[in-house]
């Protein structure tokens, strides 16, 4: 399951699109200093979008929170849940990671990068507990199902209002993306080390 993230902002992407609309952003932690990141992981604390009033709350947050057992929950399924009555978020990124077994003659797994085609960042949908996000998983797409069983749900640009407000049902948003909407880079092993992925 994606343990991994980046998010390397430009040009104020994607909260541009919340301006554009009309949505006041307000930072009760004050403006944060979103530095470009290849890898954000679990425990890390990173930019989430939640409702507040009229606008939208940006404030960084940690990604995880601990279970009864102590350990992390940072997927949480969304299958037949309702999170109505939930904290809802809207993580910005750029791309994601998922890990299948090694090629051979290779110790560490292959990880691959997901991004969005023709989008230079997008939304993941979350839930906030105890001061800490987790994103939420669905059924594998067509461009996921080769590489994993699950996926985390992401949200198509423009769509982050959809899901913060729930103005859309959320069968219809909390599913994965059609076919060929996704591009899939192997980042290691470097391809030229590797075979590529069939």
């Amino acid at each position: 399951m994606c343990n991994t993230y980046r998010f390397k902002p430009f040009a104020e992407q994607p909260f541009e699109e919340l301006r554009e609309i009309g949505i006041a952003l307000e930072f009760p932690d004050g403006r944060p200093n979103i530095e470009p990141r290849d890898d954000i992981r679990i425990g890390d604390r990173a930019p989430v979008a939640t409702r507040a009033g009229a606008g939208v709350t940006v404030r960084m947050t940690k990604w995880a929170w601990a279970s009864p057992q102590g350990r992390p929950v940072f997927n949480f399924r969304s299958d037949d849940r309702s999170f109505a009555n939930s904290l809802r978020c809207v993580i910005p990124a750029d791309g994601f990671y998922e890990f299948t077994d090694a090629f051979p003659g290779q110790k560490r797994k292959t990880k691959w990068l997901f991004t969005m085609v023709d989008a230079p960042a997008f939304w993941i949908a979350g839930v906030i507990r105890d001061g800490a996000f987790a994103m939420l998983t669905t059924t594998p797409g067509p461009d996921i199902a080769p590489y994993h069983d699950r996926q985390i749900v992401l949200l198509e640009p423009g769509r982050a209002m959809d899901w913060l407000d729930l103005s859309t049902p959320e069968p219809d948003l909390l599913r994965p993306l059609p076919a060929g909407r996704l591009a899939v880079e192997q980042v290691f092993p470097p391809p030229e080390t590797g075979q590529l992925f069939s």
